[in-house]
């Protein structure tokens, strides 16, 4: 895997900000990228049940995390934006043994969307899944403009 920033690099001589207009792109795909995830969530709960409802959901909301990662952080490079995605993910999850959560989540539906209710187990290695499956996305777009 890549070490290289998902957004632009410094110049060669290692002086100066990235271009603007690159670091601009790569947040506009990141904003993109996490609108689709989104979209594939709701997509995935209105047609799916179960388990892949459940378990496809806690995959993408780590895209989501990671998409907004490089949104906010567009020079990480794709190890450092998946792991913090994955922290955060577990994080939220571990918050559930609390129960701060589940009492935030039946005064708000966004509460709810965001930290879940109850804590379970398996999610945690989901979250992992959509951390490997973004990080190898962002290695592909890495690699992209590498051969730019």
């Amino acid at each position: 895997m890549s070490d290289r920033a998902v957004g632009p690099a410094r110049p060669a001589d290692g002086n100066g900000p990235p271009a603007p207009d690159t670091t601009g792109r790569t947040r506009l795909l990141a904003a993109v990228a996490a609108l689709l995830t989104v979209g594939a969530g709701l997509g995935l709960r209105a047609v799916a049940t179960g388990g892949v409802a459940k378990y496809g959901g806690d995959a993408l909301y780590t895209l989501l995390i990671l998409a907004l990662v490089v949104l906010v952080a567009p020079r990480s490079t794709p190890a450092r934006a998946s792991g913090i995605a994955l922290a955060v993910s577990w994080a939220v999850e571990l918050l559930q043994l609390t129960g701060l959560p589940a009492e935030l989540s039946a005064r708000s539906t966004a509460a709810r969307l965001v930290l879940g209710s109850t804590f379970n187990a398996p999610d945690l290695f989901w979250y992992a899944v959509g951390a490997c499956a973004g990080r190898l996305a962002l290695h592909a777009v890495v690699r992209c403009r590498e051969t730019r």
